[in-house]
C-alpha cells in the first residue's frame, strides 16, 4: 500500500519539539508573573513656603557679670641645688635587745611568798536539786513545823497560794483555751523567786501561770552543808473550763 501524504509536509513530525518549546514559554511567563512587583505610589504634594511674612527679631545681648579668673599661683621658689656634706662626728650607740626567756641557770631576784598573795572569796550561785537538798526552802508560816513535816507544809502552801491567786484569763475562756501549764522557777540563795519559765498549750495560760508564781512571798532559802543555795522547783497549774 502506498502512502499518499508526503512525509516532508507531515505536521506531527516535530510535535514533541513544539510541545517542549511551548511548555518552556509557559513556565517562563508564569515565573515572570510571580516575580513581578508593583509599588504603591503615594500622592506627592508640592507646597510652596512663603518667607515674606517672616519677621526679623532682634536678640538682646545680655551682659553676664562673670568674675575674672583667679590669678595664677606664684612660682615656687627655686631651691638651690648646692648640697653640703656634713661629717657625722656623733657616735650612736646601738641598743641591744636581750632575750626575755628564762632558763634554769638564771637567778630570780625577787621571790613572792604564798603569804603575800591575797585570795578573795567569790560567792558562787550553786543550784541544788530539791530532791537531794539537806534543808528545803521554808515557806512563810512553816518555820515552827518539824523537819519531817516541812516538805508537806511547803507543798500545801504552794497549792494554797496558787488557789488564792488563780484567775482564769477572760480571753482564754472566750476562745475555749484550756490545759495544764508546767512552771519552773528557782528559789535563790536570798529566798526570792527567780528564773520563772513555763510550758503550756497557749501563751495566754503561760503568762497567767508565771504571774501567779511571781507573787510568791520571800522564803527562807534552802541550805546545803549550812550554806544558802538556790533550789529549782516546778509546779503544774491546770486550767479547766466549766460548762
Amino acid at each position: 500500500m502506498q502512502v499518499k501524504k508526503n512525509p516532508a509536509v507531515d505536521v506531527g513530525r516535530n510535535s514533541s519539539i513544539y510541545f517542549a518549546i511551548g511548555l518552556n514559554l509557559m513556565l517562563l511567563s508564569t515565573y515572570l508573573m510571580f516575580e513581578h512587583k508593583s509599588y504603591k505610589k503615594d500622592d506627592i504634594v508640592i507646597e510652596t513656603l512663603n518667607l515674606d511674612d517672616y519677621v526679623d527679631e532682634d536678640i538682646k545681648i545680655i551682659n553676664l557679670n562673670i568674675p575674672p579668673p583667679p590669678p595664677p599661683p606664684p612660682a615656687l621658689a627655686i631651691v638651690s641645688e648646692d648640697i653640703k656634706v656634713v661629717e657625722d662626728i656623733v657616735e650612736i650607740e646601738e641598743t641591744v635587745i636581750e632575750s626575755s626567756e628564762v632558763n634554769q641557770t638564771d637567778v630570780i631576784a625577787e621571790v613572792v611568798r604564798v603569804e603575800d598573795v591575797e585570795v578573795e572569796e567569790v560567792e558562787e550561785d550553786i543550784e541544788v536539786p530539791f530532791a537531794v537538798i539537806e534543808n528545803i526552802p521554808v515557806f512563810p508560816g512553816c518555820e515552827n513545823v518539824a523537819k519531817a513535816e516541812q516538805l508537806k507544809c511547803f507543798e500545801n502552801s504552794i497549792k494554797s497560794h496558787v488557789k488564792n491567786n488563780f484567775n482564769y484569763p477572760e480571753t482564754a475562756s472566750d476562745l475555749g483555751i484550756y490545759g495544764k501549764v508546767y512552771v519552773l522557777f528557782v528559789i535563790d540563795n536570798t529566798g526570792h523567786v527567780a528564773k520563772i519559765k513555763s510550758r503550756g498549750p497557749d501563751k495566754i495560760l503561760e503568762k497567767e501561770a508565771e504571774r501567779i508564781i511571781g507573787l510568791l512571798p520571800k522564803m527562807i532559802p534552802g541550805k546545803q552543808r549550812g550554806r544558802a543555795v538556790s533550789v529549782p522547783y516546778s509546779v503544774p497549774i491546770s486550767f479547766v473550763l466549766k460548762n
